[in-house]
């Protein structure tokens, strides 16, 4: 099974939205959207492929899951270009790296509601 890490940025510091975008353990700003941990065999994000919005709207919060999202709707930033990246060393933490330069492209997109998540009830023993 393939280790991949996919890093989405914006094509510009200067994006839209740049002041929003800072890290979170010092602050600096910063060009990237979002990072995915990807350990499946799909395709790697391609030109066109839009990045996912997940909100959690308070009407449909779960008490067993206080933190999941509860909707979905396709976002803003649209992917331009893919660089994908290899490893030359052995035992490298990933098989790939892509990096996917986003930009801004704002559409409009309807909220969807995400299935519920199912969580087991623990039987005391």
């Amino acid at each position: 099974m393939p280790k991949r890490l996919i890093v989405f940025k914006t094509e510009s510091l200067s994006s839209p939205g740049w002041e929003d975008r800072s890290l979170s353990h010092t602050g600096a700003l910063t060009s990237i959207l979002a990072e995915h941990y990807d350990y499946s065999t799909k395709p790697l994000p391609q030109t066109g492929d839009r990045l996912r919005h997940f909100a959690q709207f308070t009407e449909s919060k779960e008490p067993k899951s206080p933190a999941v999202s509860t909707h979905v709707r396709w976002g803003d930033w649209e992917v331009s270009h893919v660089e994908e990246y290899s490893p030359k060393m052995p035992n490298a933490e990933y098989d790939c790296l892509a990096v996917c330069y986003c930009r801004y492209s704002p559409i409009e997109s309807e909220w969807k509601e995400l299935p519920k998540i199912q969580v087991p009830e623990l039987q005391e023993h």
